[in-house]
């Protein structure tokens, strides 16, 4: 890591610059003071996944869903225990593909629940399928994520 981290506010987009030894320590928005960190799954519009894609430094991992699957509904509850686990160092987002087709057609999201980890504004890995807090977990670090 490097000696500061750009984070995308998860309340109001604004980027902040965090030293990285203070990722931990539960640092609040420069712009609207609440915390960077909620420890729970962040919903995003096209807008707000593409910048959070583009400025965050930190690794971020999306949950590509619908509201009408089935599995999707399943993983849900692990998907936010892991949220909780992950962070400060991966935030997790939920991007609704009935809500935001265009995104997924951009990522070819062909199945859903899909998770893709994005590093560095670019996907590093993708997973297809439901999977529980351990796992998804497991995945995420072994793919890059904290």
């Amino acid at each position: 890591m490097s000696d500061s981290l750009h984070i995308v506010c998860p309340h109001c987009d604004a980027v902040n610059r965090i030293p990285a030894a203070r990722l931990a320590d539960g640092p609040g928005c420069g712009s609207c003071h609440r915390p960077l960190f909620t420890g729970e799954p962040l919903p995003l519009t096209a807008e707000r996944f593409h910048k959070h894609v583009a400025r965050s430094d930190i690794p971020l991992l999306v949950d590509f869903w619908a509201p009408w699957c089935g599995p999707c509904r399943m993983m849900a509850p692990y998907f936010a225990e892991a949220a909780a686990q992950l962070e400060p160092h991966v935030r997790l987002v939920k991007v609704d593909t009935e809500a935001e087709p265009a995104l997924g057609a951009q990522f070819s999201i062909r199945s859903i629940p899909t998770l893709a980890l994005f590093k560095g504004g670019r996907e590093a890995a993708r997973q297809a399928g439901a999977m529980g807090t351990a796992d998804i977990v497991r995945w995420a670090r072994a793919n890059g994520g904290a």
